[in-house]
């Protein structure tokens, strides 16, 4: 079983840095566009997927119903453990606002966010559920950026602590009880175009 994860395309607060969180931000055009890149690269990769499935968000279910139908596979519906991590008070805040209304270290504050452990919880158990439900399918995965950082630091540990971009892909291939990447937090559809 292959598990492709993708977090969604660009939007415009992904442009000028706000944390968006559950806030339900559309994609912008670069965003779509973004999709359109990665639905064609996965139209001529080697592996063949068999679903889309999405956080639910208009950001990563329009990535996904890019991707769908440019596969022509079926979009299956929302799944809500895939949504972004809920960041309290600090939703719709840039890097700037942050500091200046909590300090340096407002991470380390309770302003009302999901915690890891919360995010890391649901992402296993997604996992532990379409590998049940869909064990000899290949499934693409649209989530968000923390979401995808909680659930590599539960796989993997230390060993990946990129930023994960737009339009990232990651492949995890499940063998026996174990996750394994095979790719991790590509962007070559988007580099070779410069968007």
């Amino acid at each position: 079983m292959l598990i492709g994860l993708i977090r969604h395309g660009q939007t415009d607060w992904n442009l000028i840095g706000k944390i968006q969180g559950r806030t339900d931000i559309p994609l912008n055009e670069n965003g779509r566009n973004q999709a359109k890149l990665l639905a064609d690269r996965l139209s001529q990769d080697t592996y063949t997927w068999d679903y889309v499935i999405s956080s639910g968000l208009q950001r990563a279910e329009e990535t996904a119903s890019i991707i769908a139908k440019s596969l022509n596979i079926p979009l299956l519906p929302p799944d809500g453990r895939l949504i972004e991590r809920s960041y309290g008070q600090v939703e719709g805040t840039t890097q700037e606002e942050r500091i200046a209304r909590w300090g340096d270290q407002w991470r380390e504050q309770d302003l009302g966010q999901e915690t890891n452990e919360e995010v890391r919880a649901r992402a296993m158990q997604f996992l532990q559920d379409m590998s049940e439900q869909h064990s000899n399918s290949n499934i693409l995965m649209v989530s968000h950026g923390s979401f995808l950082a909680q659930l590599y630091l539960v796989l993997f540990q230390e060993r990946f602590q990129e930023n994960i971009k737009n339009l990232s892909f990651t492949v995890l291939e499940k063998r026996d009880l174990q996750w394994s990447p095979i790719l991790y937090n590509c962007t070559r559809h988007l580099e070779e175009t410069n968007v």
